[in-house]
């Protein structure tokens, strides 16, 4: 494929396409080009009749243009219109020339939206967003209000998926291939990857799994050989993404690795089901599974270890919250962890969920708390949501009739013990830890609130209010570390002025070695706190 500037004149200035041996050119002056065949597609219903035989080659801006192979003429007159634009607007110029022809493919065979095409990374979809109904708006690509430079859901219901960073498309179409099953529908699901995505390791992980489900689905991966990693194989060094595809095919090829893969199928079978799911922890490629799933209507969960979410944080904000889809994550092991040490200990699951602009970000204080939270993430349907819980046994709490929760209200939390003087607003199982220090602080004469926030986001703002300016003192209470639910809640109050007048606020902060020393239900620790906390008139809220 050929482009090549000129200094004008050349065929009145305009941009000319042409075919020479087997080959589409372009001469482009910065005029915007005839095309004859791509004004008359604006989706690709109008792309089906379209003819793969070829007839005689002319320059197509000609005012006796003919048909000449017409995919090929649309691919053609395709690239001549992104040149244009690109120079207008810019943008991703070389990576959307080089998927003109399988884009036009694409849509030619397949019945999008109903067929769902996912392009991975999403920098190669102009072509595709010319050919679904959005040639008009292209002059505003990039631009404010314009079109996304990416595949965005809420654009377009032909953008199966939304978007920006590499290796997904797999992981996402694997979990709509699987909705689909599950939904008793028929239609095809095809993710479009680069040589560069699939050197990524969250493509290879989706690969494996989509192997053992064994689900229908089509990954086209578009081999430009743009991968720079040297590669070599046993005849010696060769081009990296050829040497990969040329040994992979030579291995597909292979009858005796066909019979082994099909031992193989059976032997693990036979294993049992705990050793598959041992076998597939896929940290970054199950979050976009579960946006493919999410993304088709159902509701998945993702039961998850906190300390092991943080392992596909970026699948969380790219695949997850910025879609708006509604995946559920369940975070066990919040907090302290105790036998489990450190690198098990949940302490930064809320300040990393509760900064993300669509997440809400609930923590139960016990087990019928904990139902209810399920209950109330099975009835988000337009936003993702999330709620922690610890290690450990629970309270022994009373469980709602017929071990079914309610969902509750979107931020909104409860008071379970009235006072006067010091409000305990605490987030999670230490609303436990709030109550036993109640009861103590009493028998030293303290008059204690204690409040469940139930939600860090969105926070009960009305609760915060009322505590902040009926008591004299206000103590957070959460396990967690800096930037958490404090935060949130310092900032409202800063924000609406409620640390202007008397109130003394706190969010006491201890080391996790020494709180690791606390064993619920004594809580001396936390009460001499608090105790010393009033007595001393200390208002740093950072002890």
């Amino acid at each position: 494929f050929l482009v090549r500037a000129t200094s004008g004149g050349y065929r009145e200035g305009k941009t000319m396409i042409w075919k020479e041996k087997n080959e589409w050119k372009i001469d482009f002056s910065g005029e915007k080009p005839l095309t004859p065949l791509l004004d008359t597609i604006n989706y690709p219903a109008h792309m089906k009749n379209l003819s793969t035989q070829v007839h005689k080659p002319v320059f197509l801006s000609s005012p006796l243009f003919q048909h000449g192979q017409e995919l090929g003429q649309l691919a053609a007159e395709l690239r001549a219109e992104i040149v244009h634009t690109v120079s207008k607007t810019g943008g991703h110029l070389s990576a959307s020339l080089g998927v003109v022809d399988l884009a036009v493919a694409l849509h030619h065979v397949f019945d999008a939206p109903h067929d769902k095409i996912l392009w991975d990374v999403g920098h190669q979809a102009y072509p595709h967003k010319i050919l679904t109904g959005r040639r008009s708006r292209m002059h505003t690509i990039r631009q404010t209000s314009g079109l996304a430079g990416f595949p965005k859901r809420d654009e377009s219901p032909y953008d199966a998926f939304g978007v920006g960073h590499s290796s997904t498309s797999i992981s996402a179409g694997l979990g709509m291939a699987v909705a689909r099953d599950l939904l008793g529908n028929k239609n095809h699901v095809i993710s479009v990857i680069g040589d560069g995505a699939m050197t990524a390791g969250q493509a290879y992980e989706a690969m494996n799994n989509a192997g053992y489900l064994d689900t229908n689905m089509i990954v086209v991966l578009n081999d430009n050989k743009q991968v720079s990693l040297p590669t070599a194989t046993l005849d010696g060094p060769a081009t990296p993404v050829g040497a990969l595809s040329t040994t992979l095919a030579k291995l597909q090829a292979s009858r005796n690795f066909r019979m082994l893969r099909e031992a193989a199928k059976n032997i693990t079978k036979q294993i049992g089901g705990h050793t598959h799911e041992v076998a597939s922890k896929v940290d970054e490629y199950a979050r976009g599974m579960l946006a493919g799933l999410a993304a088709e209507g159902l509701k998945p969960f993702c039961a998850i270890y906190s300390s092991f979410l943080q392992r596909g944080y970026d699948q969380v904000v790219h695949d997850v919250d910025l879609q708006k889809l509604p995946v559920r994550f369940a975070m066990d092991r919040a907090g302290l962890v105790g036998a489990d040490g450190p690198t098990h200990c949940g302490a930064f699951d809320i300040t990393y969920m509760a900064c993300l602009p669509n997440m809400v970000v609930m923590a139960p204080s016990d087990e019928a708390e904990l139902m209810h939270m399920v209950a109330t993430a099975t009835a988000i349907d337009d936003r993702p949501s999330c709620f922690r819980f610890p290690r450990g046994n629970g309270i022994g709490a009373a469980f709602p009739p017929n071990y079914k929760g309610t969902p509750l209200e979107i931020g909104k939390g409860r008071v379970l013990m009235e006072g006067s003087r010091v409000a305990l607003l605490g987030y999670g199982a230490v609303v436990q830890t709030c109550l036993a220090a109640a009861n103590t602080l009493r028998d030293h004469g303290v008059s204690i609130t204690v409040a469940d926030a139930r939600f860090c986001k969105p926070l009960d703002v009305e609760l915060i209010r009322r505590l902040a300016q009926e008591h004299e003192v206000m103590i957070t209470v959460e396990e967690g570390s800096v930037g958490g639910f404090a935060s949130h809640v310092f900032h409202f109050l800063s924000l609406n002025g409620l640390l202007d007048g008397p109130l003394k606020v706190a969010a006491p902060w201890i080391h996790c070695n020494k709180l690791l020393k606390i064993s619920y239900p004594t809580c001396d620790p936390f009460s001499d706190y608090c105790l010393g906390f009033v007595c001393s008139g200390e208002a740093n809220g950072s002890s």
